[in-house]
């Protein structure tokens, strides 16, 4: 599946590297690629890459920037320094979960998109009551330094085809990929959404969100509970619905999960 999102983009540079792509690479086999947002339905899959080095080089603090541009201004160049700006984080909390996952926003400098604006989407889907923090057991703290659990990256489709390739996956400039703790979001889908998903940009990248943080704190894939039910959030909607209706988030209004049968 690769939508709000963001909503994790979200997560990291895996082992802390960055490395070219290769078009001689072959595509591999796990879990690994994002498939929220996998407009080719080429998600591939790898063995499990070396867990990701916490540390962030070339990595700046923003200050306060205003809002981003709208979707339809917002450029989209095809690649970029590689380099990355960290959103501020103020401390605060979403959800009243005892289980607090410290994450990251970081935005790849020259980018339209503002550190400041995504982090506060991608903050506003965590704390949706139809999000993640309404299982009672996770919530979610943005911060700019120390320790975290997660890092949302938002990058230029050829930095994130470096970025994954590094770990052995293809994006082929058109996907997000998940690797270790991060999740590195493509540019190209943040902006213009996928025309596989029947849905406004702000629902598409709660999608997005909600489907990487999933991964993050335990879920796997699930699969259409029935025709006319909404798709899970776990599901691989690009993929097709199965009969299901196209929905970014894992929980309704009233606090029923939204899942089903889970896939192997």
């Amino acid at each position: 599946m690769t939508a709000c999102v963001a909503l994790g983009a979200v997560l990291l540079t895996a082992g802390g590297a960055v490395a070219y792509w290769r078009e001689t690479r072959s595509p591999v086999t796990g879990d690994q690629v994002a498939d929220v947002t996998d407009a080719l339905g080429a998600s591939t899959r790898a063995p499990s890459p070396s867990p990701s080095v916490r540390t962030s080089p070339s990595v700046k603090t923003s200050q306060s920037p205003p809002a981003s541009p709208s979707p339809g201004t917002i450029a989209v160049p095809a690649t970029g320094p590689g380099t990355f700006v960290t959103a501020r984080a103020d401390g605060s909390t979403v959800g009243t979960g005892s289980r607090v996952r410290r994450y990251k926003v970081l935005v790849e400098e020259g980018l339209d998109v503002r550190p400041s604006a995504a982090a506060a989407e991608i903050s506003d889907v965590l704390a949706d009551r139809r999000g993640w923090t309404r299982d009672g057991t996770n919530s979610f703290r943005l911060v700019s330094g120390g320790s975290y659990d997660f890092v949302v990256k938002i990058a230029t489709p050829g930095t994130v085809d470096r970025i994954c390739g590094a770990a052995g996956l293809l994006t082929r400039g058109e996907v997000n990929c998940s690797v270790g703790t991060d999740v590195v979001v493509n540019l190209k889908r943040w902006v213009r959404g996928s025309p596989e998903f029947d849905g406004p940009i702000h629902e598409y990248r709660a999608l997005i969100v909600n489907h990487e943080v999933g991964h993050r704190i335990g879920h796997g894939h699930e699969t259409c509970p029935g025709a006319g039910r909404p798709a899970p959030a776990m599901m691989q909607q690009i993929k097709g619905l199965k009969g299901c209706v196209a929905n970014a988030w894992p929980y309704d209004a009233d606090g029923g999960y939204l899942g089903g049968p889970s896939v192997a």
